[in-house]
Formats: C-alpha cells, sequence, structure tokens
C-alpha cells in the first residue's frame, strides 16, 4: 500500500512539473518530449486503478486544483470522480502551461473515460493543471459523451483549465441530465468568470440538486455578485439546504461585478443586503451560515448603517465561538465599529469570553476602533491565560495609547513570559507615554534580547515601533 501510494504521488506530481530545461528568460520550460520523455503516464495510471479512495486521494493533492472556496485558499470541483473521499486542495497559481506530449495525452484522456474514480480523478486533474492548449476542443467534446462520468470529469478538468474557449460549451452543459455534471459545469463557469455565462448560470439558483445550486450561487458571485445581490439575498432567505445559503452570504460579501459593469448597488439595494445578512445572522438555525453572514457584514460594513447592531448582538450571545470571533472581527472593520455599542461588547468578550481565539479577536478589534481610553476588558486581556490573547491585547493598548493603562501595562510586564507579548507590552508601554528612561531602564537589562530591542526602540521614539508587532486575526471562511 506504501508503495502504490509512493507511485502515485510522485508520478502526479511529475507528470504536472515534468522534466524542464531553462528558456530564455531563465525560468522552467518544458523539455521536448523526443529529448526527455516524461514519467510513464500508463504505468501512473496503472497503478491508480483500484486504490483505496483514500490513498487516491492522498496522491491527487500532488496535482493542484487551482481556484476558490472549500479549504484555504483553494478549491475543488464540486463533483471530482472521488466524491466524498476529494482531496482538500490548495491554489499556488503556477501557470502549468507546457504541452503534453501526444503519447501522454492520449492516455490521460483513455483514463478520463476509465470506470475507476481514481484514474479518472487524476486524469482529470492533469490534463486540466497543465494547461495545456491543445487539451481544450477534446475535452469540450467530451461534455457530450454518452457516460455522464465522463461528461463530469470533463467539466471538471476544463475548469481547472478555465479557458474562455469553454464558456459556450459549458453553458450549454448547465441543463444536464446528471446533477454532477452541472454543478461541475457551473463551477468551471465560476472559475472562468466570464461575464456571458451570467445569465445562464442564474436561470440554475432553483436546480432541484443542492449539489448545483451551491455551485451555481457560488459561480454568480464570482461572476457578477453585484447586479444578482437580490436574487442571492432571497436564496439566502429561502434555500432549504444550510450549504447553499452559506454560500449565497458569501457571495453578498463579495460585492464582486463584471469589469464591463462595475456599477455598484444603489443605497435602498446595499440597506436590503444588509437586512437580509443580519436576518441570517440572528435566526439562521446554521452555524456556518451565521459565521459566513458576520463575514460579509464585516466586508460590507464599511457603510455602516444597521451592521454593528446585528453583529454586537451576536457577539454577546451567539452559542458558535466561530460566529462569535467572526462578528468581533467584523465589528473591527465596520465603518460604524467606534459605537458604544461595540466597544462595550467588544470589551466584554476580551475580557470574558469563553473561547481564546474570540478573547483575541475582540482584544484585535478594540486596536481598530481608534478609541483612546482603554476599556476594562482589554486590560484585563493583558492578564489572559493564553498567550496569543495577551499578545493581541497589548498590541490594541499600544493602537489605543490610554496614559491610564501604563499601570496595567507595567505589572502585566513584570509577569509576563512570551517574549513576543513582552515586546507588544514594551510597545504598548511606550506609545502610551511611558518613554522615559526610568520606565524603560529595567527592560534595557533584560536577558532577553528581543525585549532589549524593543526597550531601545521605545528610548528612539514611537515611530521606531511601527507598524510592529501587528498581529492580524482575520476570519475568512470559505465556502
Amino acid at each position: 500500500m506504501r508503495r502504490m501510494l509512493a507511485v502515485l504521488a510522485t508520478g502526479a506530481a511529475a507528470v504536472l512539473s515534468g522534466p524542464t530545461t531553462s528558456n530564455t528568460h531563465g525560468l522552467p520550460a518544458a523539455t521536448p518530449a523526443d529529448a526527455a520523455p516524461l514519467p510513464d503516464v500508463g504505468a501512473l495510471l496503472a497503478a491508480a486503478r483500484g486504490a483505496p479512495p483514500v490513498l487516491c486521494a492522498l496522491a491527487a493533492r500532488a496535482v493542484r486544483g487551482g481556484g476558490w472556496g472549500r479549504g484555504w485558499g483553494g478549491a475543488d470541483a464540486p463533483a471530482p470522480p472521488l466524491g466524498g473521499a476529494r482531496p482538500t486542495v490548495f491554489d499556488d497559481d503556477d501557470d502549468e502551461s507546457d504541452r503534453l506530449p501526444d503519447a501522454a495525452r492520449d492516455r490521460l484522456f483513455d483514463g478520463l473515460a476509465s470506470d475507476d474514480a481514481c484514474v479518472r480523478e487524476l486524469s482529470a486533474r492533469l490534463l486540466g493543471r497543465r494547461r495545456d492548449p491543445g487539451v481544450v476542443a477534446p475535452l469540450t467534446a467530451r461534455l457530450n459523451a454518452p457516460s455522464a462520468a465522463l461528461r463530469a470529469a470533463a467539466a471538471m478538468s476544463l475548469g481547472l483549465a478555465a479557458p474562455a474557449s469553454a464558456v459556450d460549451p459549458l453553458v450549454r452543459a448547465l441543463p444536464d441530465a446528471s446533477p454532477d455534471v452541472r454543478a461541475n459545469a457551473a463551477w468551471a463557469l465560476g472559475r472562468i468568470r466570464d461575464g456571458r455565462s451570467l445569465a445562464a448560470l442564474v436561470a440554475h439558483v432553483g436546480d432541484d440538486q443542492a449539489i448545483v445550486r451551491e455551485a451555481v450561487v457560488e459561480a454568480v458571485g464570482h461572476v457578477d455578485s453585484a447586479s444578482t445581490a437580490a436574487l442571492l439575498a432571497r436564496v439566502l432567505r429561502q434555500d432549504p439546504a444550510p450549504n447553499v445559503r452559506r454560500v449565497a452570504a458569501w457571495a453578498l460579501g463579495q460585492g464582486r461585478a463584471r469589469r464591463e459593469d462595475a456599477a455598484q448597488p444603489a443605497a435602498p439595494v446595499v440597506q436590503t443586503l444588509a437586512e437580509a445578512l443580519a436576518e441570517a445572522l440572528a435566526r439562521d438555525a446554521d452555524a456556518g451560515v451565521r459565521e459566513m453572514a458576520a463575514w460579509a457584514l464585516g466586508e460590507r460594513g464599511r457603510r455602516g448603517g444597521s451592521a454593528a447592531a446585528a453583529l454586537v448582538t451576536a457577539l454577546r450571545g451567539d452559542v458558535s465561538d466561530v460566529v462569535r470571533e467572526t462578528a468581533a472581527w467584523a465589528l473591527g472593520e465596520s465603518e460604524d465599529r467606534g459605537s458604544a455599542g461595540a466597544v462595550d461588547a467588544l470589551g466584554s468578550a476580551a475580557g470574558g469570553d469563553r473561547s481564546a481565539r474570540v478573547r483575541g479577536s475582540a482584544a484585535w478589534a478594540l486596536g481598530q476602533l481608534g478609541r483612546r481610553t482603554a476599556p476594562p476588558g482589554l486590560l484585563r486581556a493583558v492578564r489572559d491565560d493564553d498567550a496569543d490573547v495577551r499578545l493581541k491585547a497589548a498590541w490594541a493598548l499600544g493602537e489605543v495609547e490610554d496614559p491610564a493603562a501604563q499601570p496595567a501595562v507595567q505589572a502585566a510586564l513584570a509577569r509576563e513570559t512570551d517574549p513576543n507579548a513582552r515586546r507588544a507590552l514594551v510597545r504598548a508601554l511606550v506609545q502610551s507615554g511611558g518613554r522615559s528612561e526610568q520606565a524603560l531602564a529595567g527592560l534595557l537589562g533584560s536577558g532577553d534580547p528581543r525585549v532589549r530591542e524593543a526597550a531601545v526602540r521605545g528610548l528612539v521614539g514611537r515611530d521606531a515601533f511601527d507598524p510592529w508587532p501587528w498581529p492580524w486575526p482575520r476570519p475568512r471562511p470559505f465556502p
């Protein structure tokens, strides 16, 4: 089994990268097929046949999926051949544009039609990730194949390659009888991000399969979520599937418009969007939907309005730690974040929430508010049991610059053991006015060179600190 995994993983990675030479720009370029052939694709696919799904998923990770959604910075098609065993992939935005040797390409097209899910998975990823122009026409032709599995794999591969010439064939695939084909076609159109597909995508928002609706709504969010805002708000309120509602909230937070039509929604529409997101944050039964609604309000909250009130309510009372954390972050981003209600809620969360992640994000958000008085909760947070919370609280105190906080900062410095938090506390002391040699003398004799450096920075002046240290908690949920 280990040998099978090694063959799959190393073989897939080798086919993806291929042997290289240097081109005139000093960058890797594909070696001609007659000079140094790629590893035997046939052997790779033979090893893939019959492999357990978990092993195949691990091997498929060697072929980066590229794109958006479902994972940190990465993407995967909604209906890959491996189904539930699909790998988590990460997007490195590399342009794998080398042409595949004809023999290897033919093998992969044969693999795309295989009855084995692992063989189809690797073939689809390798064909799509190479972004070889020669594969586009054969892939689009396979969107009309008798086999639904082959049509779905072809749509997935086109999504990875993302050629503009595939828009029309993929639009024609949207009414396919197979939900997997419809979902992968919508996903692929979202990756291509061509406004020509918008009307066709919108027409399938009401598909009877949740996997398709999710892919369609996500694609709409990438193609143009400005002109479709009212539609997305309705999906957020009404769709029965939590995953679809979550993606609708994400799309509303995106606010993406096509380049040729970059007009923003009118003010009443913006207010309607804020109301829809606030309603989802307050009432949706699914924590994932509420989390995304809080994130979207943070993204849109620079316009002010009702966003802060909804976020404060969530921060004070939501049962989900993740929702409260995202609400705290969103308050730090919101235009009306300096309201008394927001400050009180963030101070209470920084000093007393049961989750360390919430306390840390709330402390960070307090540093974003532009206030000059440190709330009691922030002063409690520099004594937190969690080092990351103490670091963010110390950073925030440096932003607040409240002279009355100096005794609390000095007391925290006397007992702090974490070097990063200690440096942040020195910064807070200096920023709040404690720049005297007397205040910093003990720190100049510290056994920790990083603390001594911080003390020297303090003697130089507050400008020597900015923007260090800069903790940046940013909950970024993906659909």
